[in-house]
């Protein structure tokens, strides 16, 4: 644990599309910029195929995750990539904003689509940061932080796992079997670093 970990972020499924492909994934890191006009931005792991979609089209949208989502929602956009599946395929919780991008109607409370107005390099991430061409409040629910995701939602760590000598990764529970994680290390699964990982 560091201090890092304190900052108490919002989770939120980042989705884009390019062509005939919707696309999406877990993030934790967007921020209200400004409120005259409405701006937001977004850090996004160039690793992630979200993060070349929203490049390629400059435009995104947001769903503000509640309390209420399941972990399913965390499997479906964060333990998987868009380049090998269709995220959104079968998912009964979606519609499609006035920018043609697909959000979520019933783990959200709110949604907002972008238009990007600025690209700033973070070297292993992008800041995308842009004006919002809609917003609208979904529920009342509470929003979910990433606090609430480990203590209530995330399921704990099954016996067999901690018998195992490695590393887990605390963003998505991504184990590496080992007794040293290489410094240079990446999670296959949600690309945190290893300042992410623990021993088991």
């Amino acid at each position: 644990m560091t201090a890092m970990h304190k900052f108490s972020y919002g989770l939120f499924v980042l989705t884009a599309k390019d062509g005939d492909k919707d696309n999406g994934c877990i993030i934790n890191t967007a921020l209200q910029v400004t409120t005259d006009p409405k701006q937001v931005s977004i850090c996004v792991n160039k690793a992630n195929y979200t993060h070349e979609m929203i490049k390629n089209t400059k435009k995104f949208n947001l769903s503000f995750l509640t309390e209420k989502t399941s972990f399913d929602i965390f499997t479906r956009f964060g333990f998987q990539s868009g380049k090998d599946v269709d995220k959104l395929e079968g998912l009964d919780e979606a519609a499609r904003a006035d920018n043609g991008i697909m959000y979520l109607t019933k783990s959200a409370n709110a949604m907002v689509s972008v238009d990007v107005s600025q690209m700033i390099d973070l070297g292993t991430h992008t800041m995308f940061i842009g004006e919002v061409t809609e917003d609208k409040v979904l529920c009342d629910d509470s929003s979910c932080t990433y606090q609430y995701y480990f203590d209530h939602i995330k399921p704990a760590p099954n016996a067999e796992k901690t018998k195992k000598k490695g590393w887990v990764c605390k963003i998505c529970g991504y184990v590496y079997e080992g007794e040293e994680l290489p410094p240079d290390f990446i999670c296959p699964i949600c690309k945190h670093g290893v300042e992410d990982f623990e021993p088991l």
